[in-house]
């Protein structure tokens, strides 16, 4: 049975599909440029957090919760391997994490024969407090950035990373904050990543129409920011929910008014000159091969 796409938009720049990302992958003759991965971090383990000043659970549901060493390295290792194929030898993966993860996900990385290239620390400038005052307050995730083949040279954009950090080397330690508000206009997702975030990953890794891939997509924050820096993007999800908040995100910056004013947000969180980063990604047409869905 051919792989067919659960939604895919109007220029076909954004497609979604429903199901297991190592499943879809499987039946998928492809490969990106990029991937940008948030997969589980195995933290539901019935923790408490602060939400809009109210008291609530970490738990995000069954498929965040760890299943112990052995279980959770092979889940690592299952979809990094399949992702790997289908990533083109110069491309490029970003994955998300926290301590609960990170370390299995680097462990798998090294066994797979990626060659790390940085480990980005973000430190959120308004992450929630520490309600039992008995530890540090949790204020940072980790963003691995890995390379597929150790002998192939990546894409980075070195001049525009430095310009947007006003004019020095970026460094390995982003300050932005969390979602804002503006972000969640068409739902919520639980472990939902700001725009601004994925927008310096996609600048910084990929030239403009270049194929993006993000196997736990959740709301597709990863894929409005490809589209609004023109770029093409599949995401994967099992969750019929999520899957129709990414929808209606994407039909959302179809709108011209819209899409300037993400575009314009974006600039501003990441403190970079508005004017550079609309003048370098202005609308091109979309060339080269689809998808086949």
């Amino acid at each position: 049975m051919a792989l067919k796409a659960w939604y895919r938009s109007k220029k076909l720049d954004f497609s979604l599909v429903q199901g297991n990302c190592v499943d879809v992958l499987s039946q998928l003759d492809f490969q990106f440029d990029m991937i940008f991965a948030d997969p589980p971090y195995f933290l539901s383990n019935g923790g408490i957090s602060v939400q809009s000043g109210k008291q609530v659970s970490v738990n995000k549901g069954d498929w965040d919760k760890s299943q112990g060493f052995e279980k959770d390295n092979d889940f690592n290792r299952k979809w990094l391997s399949v992702c790997r194929e289908r990533l083109k030898e110069n491309g490029t993966i970003w994955i998300s994490g926290t301590y609960h993860n990170i370390f299995s996900v680097a462990q798998m990385l090294n066994e797979l024969n990626f060659r790390i290239l940085n480990c980005i620390t973000w430190a959120k400038t308004n992450p929630p407090p520490n309600l039992s005052c008995k530890f540090f307050t949790h204020s940072t995730e980790f963003i691995l950035w890995a390379r597929k083949n150790k002998k192939v040279p990546h894409y980075y954009n070195y001049e525009l990373m430095k310009q947007i950090n006003g004019g020095t080397q970026m460094r390995d330690v982003w300050q932005m904050p969390a979602i804002g508000r503006w972000e969640k206009t068409c739902g919520k997702h639980p472990t939902q990543k700001p725009l601004p975030l994925l927008a310096r990953i996609i600048q910084a890794s990929t030239k403009e129409n270049a194929w993006i891939l993000d196997p736990f997509c959740g709301s597709s924050t990863t894929g409005i920011a490809a589209n609004l820096l023109n770029r093409r993007y599949l995401g994967i999800d099992q969750e019929l929910e999520f899957l129709k908040i990414s929808k209606k995100r994407r039909q959302e910056i179809d709108n011209i008014a819209v899409r300037m004013d993400y575009r314009e947000r974006v600039c501003k969180t990441t403190d970079s000159q508005m004017q550079t980063i609309l003048e370098l990604h202005e609308d091109v047409p979309y060339y080269g091969i689809d998808l086949p869905l």
